[in-house]
């Protein structure tokens, strides 16, 4: 039997893929330098969890965890990203993915999943969670860029208002949250939508994966197309119509919730890790975040960020340097 081995292009996690042709057929090799068991393990169940849905999913071919590696089934190269971002009319095909948003929320988890000996159980995002990310706005983004600075002082007054918009957070943490929901994330197998990078699944709030889809930080959509898509979510979800205000809050705090948090993650990337390309989606970050903070839920922290942080520099600067 011939193989072929070849690497592919990775994401922002500490993986790195290779795709293996073995005479006509191909798979992929994932192989995990840290966090094996999330990377690995975790992420073999939550596939077959998605798979067992009726969510394409890669399928886990064979185990090498010992070795650091997985051997899983190919679902080609082709992203939601690469189908969508030349095509003029985009509502039809992103409604596929509120739908498929949908279909994440009404799978019911059970208490405990098992990979051989491992057993799995899937957490529910806390207030906890939600400072642990947006604190890499902080101590990365804001530590980058003011090196000279003492923050500490900025960082507990931000901090504290932050905590005082999550307690407003309405529904709870009940659904299936794939919680990296993007259209790098979602492939277009055979005219199939597939769904990759699922390792960080946790039992979220339902507007999570919404923010995640409709704020995306790589893909810039126009605004009445984002609120289109929130609007059809609100229509097809389970929700009733006086529900909608704290959908809408909901979305918007943990949109901005989750873009301090990628302002973080891109800047730890470049610094740490030695990938500058991420670098490049700062400033629509923060056109994001400014989008959704003038819902007024956000007028304090909106007050003491412009006291406290010098916001026309951070949202002007296009090229972060070293």
């Amino acid at each position: 039997m011939n193989y072929k081995l070849k690497k592919i292009s990775g994401d922002a996690s500490f993986r790195e893929f290779y795709r293996v042709k073995k005479n006509n057929k191909t798979s992929i090799i994932v192989f995990a330098r840290k966090e094996q068991y999330k990377n690995l393990i975790v992420y073999s169940v939550v596939n077959k969890i998605l798979n067992s849905h009726n969510i394409l999913s890669p399928k886990l071919i064979k185990n090498y965890y010992k070795d650091n590696m997985i051997e899983i089934t190919d679902l080609g190269d082709k992203s939601f990203y690469d189908y969508i971002k030349n095509k003029r009319n985009k509502l039809k095909d992103y409604k596929k993915l509120i739908e498929l948003i949908i279909k994440l929320q009404k799978i019911k988890l059970k208490n405990i999943y098992h990979f051989g000996k491992k057993k799995i159980k899937f957490s529910k995002y806390s207030i906890n969670n939600l400072h642990k990310e947006s604190d890499l706005f902080f101590d990365w983004y804001l530590k980058f860029l003011f090196k000279n600075k003492n923050l500490g002082k900025i960082k507990k007054i931000l901090r504290k208002e932050l905590n005082n918009i999550y307690k407003k957070i309405y529904f709870k943490n009940n659904c299936f949250t794939h919680r990296d929901f993007h259209a790098l994330n979602i492939m277009m197998t055979k005219k199939r939508l597939s769904l990759i990078d699922s390792q960080d699944a946790i039992i979220g709030n339902p507007l999570y994966d919404v923010a995640s889809l409709i704020d995306d930080v790589r893909i810039k959509i126009p605004k009445n197309l984002q609120d289109n898509l929130l609007k059809y979510y609100f229509s097809k979800s389970k929700f009733k119509k006086k529900d909608q205000t704290y959908l809408k809050n909901d979305f918007d705090i943990l949109s901005v919730q989750r873009n301090l948090k990628i302002l973080g993650i891109f800047v730890r990337l470049y610094k740490r890790d030695n990938k500058p390309n991420y670098l490049k989606y700062l400033p629509y970050t923060w056109q994001l975040i400014d989008r959704r903070m003038k819902n007024p839920i956000f007028n304090r922290l909106n007050i003491l960020m412009k006291k406290h942080l010098p916001l026309k520099k951070l949202k002007k600067t296009k090229k972060y340097e070293n």
